[in-house]
């Protein structure tokens, strides 16, 4: 069923709405009674003052925080007029809002919430009650999607030699918030001591979110093959490189979770994207503007697809955009620029390649039994020493969107804000709540 319009245009009063009449200003109501756009629990922050200012509503706390909240905006997210107490979404159609100057009034009442008055509604006068420590939140730009997660950080091998790594059977609390943190924060994260069976993996991915299925499939397994469709069921040596660049968007982050291994060999290769783009910037000028600009046609090769993309080797982040690495020469098909530019290409390809490799970057550890290995397929370059034909070598493979990750997380860390919110510029710490996975053997 379709959200309804906003009837208040068409000379309908509020009960006509859908509305429940309460969620107009009711002098009985209590500060906890007022829904905000979103489902975070946020804590109560008084106003002091509110006024008007040439359509917008100027407000302040006790603190000196000041905002400027424009009309037609809280307009939307009025509760009772643009927004719907179920979906806490807008129902407002842009062509349903009133008129820029039809607010007319606002005062902060006495607990502190912000009460607003459009006048000529429906040919009514009606006032909203706004929570004001939602619109502190918003004041704080905790609505920037990176507001709630921690900030990427660049790392070197010296300063760890394995992922960073929490241990499924010895931490009980927040562990999922604790792997999901480091995941977006180094690019990589490891759980150890997990069951090694074939229902963990998708067990713990469907805690977090959909997993995105691939020409690899849902869930796939990493092995030898007597007669492989790609070098990585093969025992081979593989270099640095990150999956599938011949997509639009190629997978945020892959999951591997190691059930057997008993091979001599095969360790795993791991280098920051960040920390080696950092360095060829700086180092590599020339090469660097080459890599982010020059384009290259990726495309798979596969009897039953053919998938193809044109993409510079790194794409910067652009317009809120994740940076991507697209590092996998067996599909990087051929270079799509000026012919004067290709040997400048090519040169550039075979120094990222290097710098690939650099130790500075790398960091090479064995997958144990029970090993979940996390990491984010768009910045990290992944690899893998050969490995001898005697033993088993099995992981168990998938991959999840950025998207689902950094929502997974936020969820988790909603109850941060409800004591965070009190100070303007105090960066947030981010309690976490109980996990209750199945994550230990």
């Amino acid at each position: 069923m379709p959200l309804p319009r906003n009837v208040h245009q068409t000379g309908k009063d509020a009960s006509q709405t859908g509305f429940p009449s309460t969620m107009k200003v009711d002098a009985s109501s209590s500060v906890d009674s007022i829904p905000t756009p979103d489902f975070i629990n946020h804590s109560w922050q008084p106003l002091s003052t509110a006024s008007l200012n040439g359509g917008f509503v100027n407000l302040i706390w006790p603190d000196g925080l000041t905002f400027s909240a424009y009309g037609l905006w809280l307009a939307e997210n009025c509760l009772g007029f643009g927004l719907d107490p179920v979906t806490r979404e807008s129902t407002l159609d842009p062509r349903d809002l009133p008129s820029a100057n039809a607010l007319t009034r606002c005062r902060v009442d006495p607990d502190g919430a912000l009460i607003v008055c459009f006048a000529n509604i429906g040919g009514s006068s009606d006032e909203f009650r706004i929570h004001p420590g939602w619109l502190r939140y918003v004041a704080l730009a905790q609505l920037d999607p990176h507001a709630s997660l921690p900030e990427q950080q660049p790392w070197y091998s010296a300063d760890f030699s394995e992922p960073p790594t929490l241990d499924a059977a010895s931490t009980t609390d927040n562990l999922l918030c604790e792997f999901l943190s480091s995941l977006i924060r180094y690019g990589l994260a490891r759980i150890t001591n997990t069951a090694m069976n074939d229902e963990f993996l998708p067990s713990i991915v469907a805690a977090i979110g959909p997993d995105r299925a691939s020409n690899f499939g849902s869930i796939f397994t990493v092995e030898a093959k007597e007669n492989p469709d790609s070098t990585a069921y093969t025992g081979f040596s593989l270099g640095q490189h990150t999956d599938l660049p011949t997509r639009e968007t190629p997978p945020g982050f892959q999951f591997l979770h190691c059930t057997h291994n008993s091979t001599t060999g095969g360790a795993s290769r791991m280098t920051d994207g960040l920390s080696l783009i950092q360095a060829l910037k700086t180092e590599k000028p020339l090469l660097y503007q080459s890599l982010t600009n020059d384009q290259w046609i990726f495309m798979n090769r596969a009897a039953d697809a053919e998938h193809r993309w044109v993409a510079p080797m790194i794409e910067l982040p652009v317009a809120g955009r994740p940076m991507t690495i697209r590092a996998f020469y067996p599909v990087r098909s051929a270079p799509m620029m000026d012919r004067e530019r290709i040997p400048l290409a090519y040169e550039a390809a075979q120094t990222f390649s290097h710098y690939a490799q650099d130790p500075r970057f790398q960091i090479s550890f064995q997958f144990k039994p029970g090993d979940l290995l996390a990491f984010d397929n768009r910045r990290i370059l992944h690899g893998r020493d050969s490995f001898a034909g005697s033993g088993e070598r099995r992981l168990r493979g998938c991959y999840v969107d950025h998207d689902d990750v950094l929502s997974r997380l936020r969820v988790l860390n909603r109850t941060a804000f409800t004591q965070q919110e009190s100070t303007r510029d105090q960066a947030p710490s981010w309690p976490h709540p109980p996990d209750t996975l199945p994550l230990h053997r």
